[in-house]
């Protein structure tokens, strides 16, 4: 979905740097979103990502989307893919027709 949330990510960046910020993210989905943040990450790296309610999960960066002017986009997705990431974004998807 084209929606958006502030979400606050850690982790470690590309330089094994440790780091706590807050980013954005787009493109939100039942097993992840594209978040947009000002650090270099590793595709294959796990990081955590907290909802505006405190609520954490872990998510593998899956690719670089774009970086522009500093701020890079990478697509994430959830490690578990259980009912606690269904309900992360607090919305309810639509479900796949069958």
């Amino acid at each position: 979905m084209a929606l958006g949330a502030a979400v606050g990510l850690s982790g470690e960046d590309r330089h094994k740097g440790s780091f706590t910020i807050d980013a954005r993210a787009t493109n939100l989905n039942k097993h992840g979103a594209s978040v947009q943040l000002g650090r270099e990450l590793m595709v294959g790296a796990v990081i955590t990502v907290r909802n505006k309610q405190g609520a954490q999960l872990s998510a593998r960066v899956v690719a670089r989307l774009a970086a522009v002017q500093g701020v890079a986009t990478y697509g994430i997705e959830f490690v578990e893919q259980d009912e606690k990431a269904q309900r992360f974004w607090g919305i309810s998807f639509p479900t796949s027709a069958q």
